[in-house]
Protein backbone atom coordinates (compact mmCIF):
# COMPACT_ATOMS: atom_id res chain seq x y z
CA UNK A 1 0.00 0.00 0.00
CA UNK A 2 1.22 3.51 -0.83
CA UNK A 3 2.53 5.37 2.21
CA UNK A 4 2.37 9.11 1.45
CA UNK A 5 4.24 10.05 4.62
CA UNK A 6 7.09 7.66 3.83
CA UNK A 7 7.38 8.92 0.26
CA UNK A 8 7.31 12.54 1.38
CA UNK A 9 10.08 11.83 3.87
CA UNK A 10 12.21 10.42 1.04
CA UNK A 11 11.52 13.54 -1.05
CA UNK A 12 12.57 15.79 1.82
CA UNK A 13 15.72 13.81 2.67
CA UNK A 14 17.09 13.36 -0.86
CA UNK A 15 17.56 16.91 -2.09
CA UNK A 16 21.32 17.29 -1.76
CA UNK A 17 22.48 15.88 -5.10
CA UNK A 18 22.57 19.08 -7.17
CA UNK A 19 26.01 19.87 -8.47
CA UNK A 20 26.96 16.18 -8.84
CA UNK A 21 25.16 15.60 -12.17
CA UNK A 22 22.79 13.34 -10.23
CA UNK A 23 19.15 13.76 -9.27
CA UNK A 24 16.22 11.95 -7.71
CA UNK A 25 13.28 10.94 -9.87
CA UNK A 26 9.78 10.05 -8.70
CA UNK A 27 8.40 7.15 -10.75
CA UNK A 28 4.66 6.75 -11.34
CA UNK A 29 2.21 5.12 -13.73
CA UNK A 30 -0.61 6.71 -15.69
CA UNK A 31 -2.23 3.60 -17.19
CA UNK A 32 -2.19 2.03 -20.61
CA UNK A 33 -1.25 3.86 -23.78
CA UNK A 34 -3.53 3.41 -26.82
CA UNK A 35 -3.22 -0.07 -28.42
CA UNK A 36 -1.08 -1.29 -25.52
CA UNK A 37 -1.60 -3.46 -22.45
CA UNK A 38 1.51 -2.08 -20.75
CA UNK A 39 1.39 0.68 -18.15
CA UNK A 40 4.60 2.55 -18.91
CA UNK A 41 6.68 4.30 -16.27
CA UNK A 42 6.81 8.09 -16.15
CA UNK A 43 9.03 10.30 -14.05
CA UNK A 44 9.45 13.79 -12.61
CA UNK A 45 12.31 15.36 -10.68
CA UNK A 46 11.57 15.18 -6.94
CA UNK A 47 12.62 18.82 -6.61
CA UNK A 48 9.31 19.67 -8.28
CA UNK A 49 7.27 17.54 -5.85
CA UNK A 50 5.96 19.23 -2.69
CA UNK A 51 3.61 16.52 -1.50
CA UNK A 52 2.20 13.09 -2.43
CA UNK A 53 -1.25 12.27 -1.10
CA UNK A 54 -4.16 9.91 -1.70
CA UNK A 55 -6.56 11.43 -4.22
CA UNK A 56 -8.91 13.83 -2.37
CA UNK A 57 -12.31 15.02 -3.48
CA UNK A 58 -12.01 17.48 -6.36
CA UNK A 59 -14.39 20.40 -6.93
CA UNK A 60 -15.30 20.73 -10.59
CA UNK A 61 -15.08 24.20 -12.14
CA UNK A 62 -17.46 25.27 -14.91
CA UNK A 63 -15.74 26.10 -18.18
CA UNK A 64 -12.46 24.41 -17.27
CA UNK A 65 -9.96 23.52 -19.98
CA UNK A 66 -9.94 19.91 -21.20
CA UNK A 67 -8.11 17.55 -18.80
CA UNK A 68 -8.60 19.98 -15.90
CA UNK A 69 -10.47 18.03 -13.21
CA UNK A 70 -11.18 21.04 -11.01
CA UNK A 71 -9.58 22.37 -7.83
CA UNK A 72 -8.70 21.12 -4.36
CA UNK A 73 -8.09 22.96 -1.11
CA UNK A 74 -4.87 21.78 0.54
CA UNK A 75 -4.54 23.47 3.95
CA UNK A 76 -5.91 26.74 2.62
CA UNK A 77 -4.12 26.61 -0.74
CA UNK A 78 -6.51 26.18 -3.68
CA UNK A 79 -4.79 24.23 -6.47
CA UNK A 80 -5.86 23.26 -10.00
CA UNK A 81 -5.90 19.48 -10.51
CA UNK A 82 -4.73 18.17 -13.88
CA UNK A 83 -5.70 14.75 -15.24
CA UNK A 84 -2.17 13.72 -16.19
CA UNK A 85 -3.11 10.41 -17.90
CA UNK A 86 -5.48 12.32 -20.19
CA UNK A 87 -2.80 14.89 -21.01
CA UNK A 88 -0.37 12.23 -22.28
CA UNK A 89 -3.02 9.95 -23.78
CA UNK A 90 -3.16 7.09 -21.24
CA UNK A 91 -6.10 5.23 -19.66
CA UNK A 92 -5.79 4.29 -15.97
CA UNK A 93 -6.75 0.71 -15.12
CA UNK A 94 -7.70 1.38 -11.51
CA UNK A 95 -8.58 5.07 -11.64
CA UNK A 96 -6.90 8.26 -10.44
CA UNK A 97 -5.67 7.20 -7.01
CA UNK A 98 -2.77 9.52 -6.16
CA UNK A 99 -2.28 13.28 -6.34
CA UNK A 100 1.15 14.84 -6.82
CA UNK A 101 1.33 18.40 -5.52
CA UNK A 102 4.07 20.10 -7.52
CA UNK A 103 5.79 23.46 -7.68
CA UNK A 104 7.69 24.80 -10.66
CA UNK A 105 7.91 27.95 -12.75
CA UNK A 106 6.73 29.92 -9.69
CA UNK A 107 3.38 28.13 -9.66
CA UNK A 108 1.84 25.28 -7.67
CA UNK A 109 -0.51 22.69 -9.13
CA UNK A 110 -1.65 19.10 -8.62
CA UNK A 111 -1.43 16.14 -10.97
CA UNK A 112 -3.76 13.15 -10.69
CA UNK A 113 -1.97 9.85 -11.47
CA UNK A 114 -2.85 6.18 -11.20
CA UNK A 115 -0.05 4.99 -8.91
CA UNK A 116 3.34 5.97 -7.51
CA UNK A 117 6.12 3.38 -7.75
CA UNK A 118 9.40 4.55 -6.28
CA UNK A 119 12.01 7.27 -5.91
CA UNK A 120 15.32 6.44 -7.59
CA UNK A 121 18.69 8.12 -7.91
CA UNK A 122 20.04 8.64 -11.42
CA UNK A 123 22.96 10.28 -13.14
CA UNK A 124 21.97 12.72 -15.86
CA UNK A 125 24.10 10.74 -18.34
CA UNK A 126 21.47 7.99 -18.00
CA UNK A 127 18.93 10.39 -19.51
CA UNK A 128 18.73 10.91 -23.27
CA UNK A 129 16.63 13.37 -25.29
CA UNK A 130 13.30 11.96 -26.52
CA UNK A 131 12.11 12.11 -30.08
CA UNK A 132 9.51 14.78 -30.76
CA UNK A 133 5.92 13.57 -30.51
CA UNK A 134 6.44 11.12 -27.65
CA UNK A 135 3.35 11.14 -25.38
CA UNK A 136 1.76 13.97 -27.38
CA UNK A 137 4.96 16.02 -27.09
CA UNK A 138 4.78 15.99 -23.28
CA UNK A 139 7.95 13.92 -22.77
CA UNK A 140 11.31 15.68 -22.91
CA UNK A 141 13.65 12.72 -22.37
CA UNK A 142 13.97 8.98 -21.72
CA UNK A 143 15.83 7.70 -18.66
CA UNK A 144 17.57 4.32 -18.58
CA UNK A 145 17.09 2.77 -15.15
CA UNK A 146 19.63 -0.06 -15.46
CA UNK A 147 22.62 -1.23 -17.52
CA UNK A 148 20.85 -4.03 -19.40
CA UNK A 149 21.78 -3.17 -22.98
CA UNK A 150 19.42 -5.68 -24.62
CA UNK A 151 16.32 -4.85 -22.57
CA UNK A 152 16.81 -1.80 -20.34
CA UNK A 153 14.08 -0.49 -18.05
CA UNK A 154 13.03 2.88 -19.39
CA UNK A 155 11.08 5.79 -17.93
CA UNK A 156 9.58 8.74 -19.79
CA UNK A 157 10.53 12.07 -18.19
CA UNK A 158 7.70 14.56 -18.48
CA UNK A 159 8.21 18.00 -20.00
CA UNK A 160 6.53 20.07 -17.31
CA UNK A 161 6.99 23.29 -19.28
CA UNK A 162 4.97 21.83 -22.15
CA UNK A 163 2.25 20.57 -19.80
CA UNK A 164 2.05 23.93 -18.02
CA UNK A 165 1.72 25.77 -21.30
CA UNK A 166 -1.02 23.44 -22.56
CA UNK A 167 -3.04 23.72 -19.36
CA UNK A 168 -2.40 27.42 -18.74
CA UNK A 169 -1.21 29.11 -21.95
CA UNK A 170 -0.96 32.55 -20.34
CA UNK A 171 1.62 31.33 -17.81
CA UNK A 172 4.36 30.82 -20.41
CA UNK A 173 4.93 34.04 -22.31
CA UNK A 174 7.80 35.07 -24.51
CA UNK A 175 9.59 38.37 -23.96
CA UNK A 176 7.84 40.91 -26.12
CA UNK A 177 9.71 43.84 -27.61
CA UNK A 178 8.13 46.32 -25.19
CA UNK A 179 9.25 44.17 -22.22
CA UNK A 180 12.78 43.77 -23.54
CA UNK A 181 13.37 47.47 -24.01
CA UNK A 182 16.17 48.86 -26.14
CA UNK A 183 18.32 46.49 -28.16
CA UNK A 184 21.29 45.16 -26.19
CA UNK A 185 24.66 45.86 -27.77
CA UNK A 186 27.29 43.12 -27.82
CA UNK A 187 30.69 42.72 -29.41
CA UNK A 188 30.14 42.20 -33.15
CA UNK A 189 30.29 38.47 -33.90
CA UNK A 190 29.56 37.40 -30.30
CA UNK A 191 26.54 35.32 -29.28
CA UNK A 192 24.57 34.00 -26.33
CA UNK A 193 25.10 30.23 -25.93
CA UNK A 194 21.78 28.84 -24.64
CA UNK A 195 20.89 25.35 -23.38
CA UNK A 196 17.43 23.94 -22.62
CA UNK A 197 15.94 20.51 -23.28
CA UNK A 198 12.31 21.70 -23.36
CA UNK A 199 10.91 22.60 -26.78
CA UNK A 200 8.54 25.10 -25.16
CA UNK A 201 11.37 26.78 -23.25
CA UNK A 202 13.57 26.93 -26.35
CA UNK A 203 10.74 28.57 -28.30
CA UNK A 204 10.25 31.10 -25.52
CA UNK A 205 13.96 31.85 -25.36
CA UNK A 206 14.22 32.11 -29.14
CA UNK A 207 11.50 34.77 -29.18
CA UNK A 208 12.84 36.56 -26.12
CA UNK A 209 16.46 36.78 -27.22
CA UNK A 210 15.34 37.91 -30.66
CA UNK A 211 13.20 40.64 -29.06
CA UNK A 212 16.28 41.83 -27.14
CA UNK A 213 18.36 41.87 -30.31
CA UNK A 214 20.70 39.17 -28.94
CA UNK A 215 22.18 36.69 -31.44
CA UNK A 216 22.34 33.18 -30.00
CA UNK A 217 23.24 29.55 -30.50
CA UNK A 218 20.61 27.16 -29.09
CA UNK A 219 21.50 23.72 -27.73
CA UNK A 220 19.37 20.96 -26.16
CA UNK A 221 21.52 19.82 -23.23
CA UNK A 222 24.39 20.83 -20.98
CA UNK A 223 26.62 18.31 -22.75
CA UNK A 224 25.83 19.78 -26.16
CA UNK A 225 26.47 23.30 -24.86
CA UNK A 226 29.77 22.25 -23.25
CA UNK A 227 30.94 20.59 -26.45
CA UNK A 228 29.90 23.62 -28.51
CA UNK A 229 31.78 25.95 -26.16
CA UNK A 230 34.97 23.92 -26.55
CA UNK A 231 34.52 23.85 -30.32
CA UNK A 232 34.10 27.64 -30.40
CA UNK A 233 37.23 27.99 -28.26
CA UNK A 234 39.25 26.06 -30.85
CA UNK A 235 37.86 28.23 -33.64
CA UNK A 236 38.59 31.54 -31.89
CA UNK A 237 42.06 30.42 -30.82
CA UNK A 238 42.89 29.50 -34.41
CA UNK A 239 41.77 32.99 -35.43
CA UNK A 240 43.90 34.60 -32.73
CA UNK A 241 40.85 35.84 -30.81
CA UNK A 242 39.54 35.53 -27.25
CA UNK A 243 36.61 33.20 -26.56
CA UNK A 244 34.70 36.09 -24.99
CA UNK A 245 34.79 37.81 -28.37
CA UNK A 246 32.65 34.90 -29.58
CA UNK A 247 30.57 33.87 -26.52
CA UNK A 248 29.27 36.83 -24.50
CA UNK A 249 27.16 34.78 -22.06
CA UNK A 250 25.89 31.27 -21.35
CA UNK A 251 22.16 30.91 -20.55
CA UNK A 252 21.28 27.47 -19.21
CA UNK A 253 18.45 25.41 -17.77
CA UNK A 254 19.17 23.15 -14.77
CA UNK A 255 17.36 19.90 -15.65
CA UNK A 256 18.80 18.51 -18.87
CA UNK A 257 19.68 15.06 -20.20
CA UNK A 258 23.32 13.92 -20.24
CA UNK A 259 24.65 16.93 -18.30
CA UNK A 260 22.66 19.24 -16.02
CA UNK A 261 23.02 23.00 -15.73
CA UNK A 262 24.82 22.81 -12.38
CA UNK A 263 27.56 20.65 -13.92
CA UNK A 264 27.77 22.83 -17.04
CA UNK A 265 28.15 25.95 -14.89
CA UNK A 266 30.77 24.34 -12.67
CA UNK A 267 32.72 23.17 -15.75
CA UNK A 268 32.71 26.70 -17.17
CA UNK A 269 33.64 28.50 -13.96
CA UNK A 270 36.42 26.04 -13.04
CA UNK A 271 38.08 26.21 -16.48
CA UNK A 272 40.51 29.10 -16.97
CA UNK A 273 39.55 29.27 -20.64
CA UNK A 274 35.92 30.09 -19.85
CA UNK A 275 35.72 31.26 -16.24
CA UNK A 276 35.12 34.93 -17.14
CA UNK A 277 32.08 34.15 -19.30
CA UNK A 278 28.90 35.16 -17.42
CA UNK A 279 26.47 32.31 -16.73
CA UNK A 280 22.76 32.93 -16.16
CA UNK A 281 20.63 30.00 -14.99
CA UNK A 282 17.02 29.98 -16.17
CA UNK A 283 15.06 27.19 -14.50
CA UNK A 284 11.66 25.99 -13.34
CA UNK A 285 13.35 24.61 -10.20
CA UNK A 286 12.70 27.34 -7.66
CA UNK A 287 13.40 27.69 -3.96
CA UNK A 288 16.18 28.85 -1.65
CA UNK A 289 18.00 25.49 -1.75
CA UNK A 290 18.44 25.66 -5.52
CA UNK A 291 19.46 29.33 -5.36
CA UNK A 292 22.15 28.40 -2.84
CA UNK A 293 23.47 25.66 -5.13
CA UNK A 294 23.49 28.14 -8.01
CA UNK A 295 25.72 30.47 -6.00
CA UNK A 296 27.98 27.58 -4.99
CA UNK A 297 28.74 26.61 -8.60
CA UNK A 298 29.53 30.22 -9.49
CA UNK A 299 26.60 31.28 -11.66
CA UNK A 300 26.24 35.03 -12.14
CA UNK A 301 22.42 35.07 -11.94
CA UNK A 302 19.41 32.84 -11.37
CA UNK A 303 16.02 33.53 -12.98
CA UNK A 304 12.90 31.44 -12.46
CA UNK A 305 10.91 30.41 -15.52
CA UNK A 306 9.01 32.11 -17.06
CA UNK A 307 9.47 35.61 -15.73
CA UNK A 308 10.18 37.46 -18.96
CA UNK A 309 11.00 40.92 -17.50
CA UNK A 310 13.31 39.40 -14.86
CA UNK A 311 15.14 37.37 -17.50
CA UNK A 312 15.66 40.49 -19.61
CA UNK A 313 16.94 42.33 -16.53
CA UNK A 314 19.33 39.49 -15.57
CA UNK A 315 20.78 39.29 -19.08
CA UNK A 316 21.34 43.06 -19.20
CA UNK A 317 23.06 42.99 -15.81
CA UNK A 318 25.29 40.04 -16.72
CA UNK A 319 26.21 41.73 -20.01
CA UNK A 320 26.85 45.02 -18.18
CA UNK A 321 24.20 46.84 -20.17
CA UNK A 322 22.15 49.70 -18.68
CA UNK A 323 18.47 49.17 -17.99
CA UNK A 324 16.18 50.80 -20.57
CA UNK A 325 14.69 54.10 -19.41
Amino acid sequence: MFDGKSFQQEVDERTNLTGTNKFEMLLFRLGRAPDSDVAELFGINVFKVREIIAMPEVTAIAGSLPHMLGVVNIRGLVLPVIDLPAVVGCSPRTGLNIMLVTEFAQTAQAFAVESVEDIIRLDWNQVLPAESGVAHGMVTSIARLDTNIDSPRLVQVLDVEAILRQMSPGSVNAIEAEQAGATVKMTPGSVILAADDSHVARTMLDQGLTAMGLPFIMTKSGKEAWEKLQSLFKETTAEGKNIMDRVALVLTDLEMPEMDGFTLTRNIKSDNRFSKIPVVIHSSLTGTANEAHVRNVGADAYVAKFDAPELAKALRTALKQPEPT
